[in-house]
């Protein structure tokens, strides 16, 4: 026989889980200089939450598109650079709103760009193009320098992971 109280009952409807969503996206924008390798970081305008916040390339998921396609519509909307080639990197970030009691996983990529050439959306107000060591520096938030790092090990290493993840973008800009 099965026995059930109200307090039983009352504390199981209260012990929901939190939600756990996947609804944005970081990029961590690279470029290939003769010595190394140049990350691109945003500052975020005064008129976004987190104002004045470095970051890169980062941005909500719409509805019916797949993650790395969000990235790289971000990238064109925040900079108006092209990406040369892309891969998913082996890391993911994450963080808690509290305001809306979730939990954030956030699929992290690299992207490699040929031009050094940015075109600001009004989301950021500055930008600049750093080594990683001055990358890791300015970003805040530790899933950022965990994204970075993972980015930068990732193409220093030419790791094979690279080849293995990269997403095919032919049919995205044909």
């Amino acid at each position: 026989m099965v026995c059930t109280n109200a307090k039983s009952n009352e504390r199981s409807k209260r012990d929901v889980m939190t939600k756990i969503l996947v609804r944005v996206v970081d990029a961590y924008v690279f470029r290939e200089l003769k010595d190394g390798f140049e990350f691109l970081l945003l500052k975020r305008a005064k008129t976004k939450v987190y104002e004045h916040l470095w970051q890169g390339v980062a941005g909500k998921i719409e509805n019916g598109e797949k993650a790395w396609e969000a990235a790289v519509r971000e990238l064109k909307e925040e900079t108006s650079l092209i990406p040369k080639q892309m891969f998913i990197a082996d890391h993911i970030s994450k963080f808690y709103e509290s305001h809306r009691d979730r939990v954030n996983l956030v699929p992290v990529f690299g992207i490699l760009v040929d031009s050094p050439d940015v075109i600001l959306s009004e989301e950021h107000c500055e930008y600049q193009w750093v080594d990683y060591a001055t990358a890791k520096k300015i970003l805040v938030w530790n899933g950022q320098k965990e994204g970075i790092s993972a980015v930068y090990k990732m193409v220093v290493a030419n790791d094979d992971r690279m080849k293995w993840s990269t997403i095919d973008l032919s049919k995205f800009f044909l």
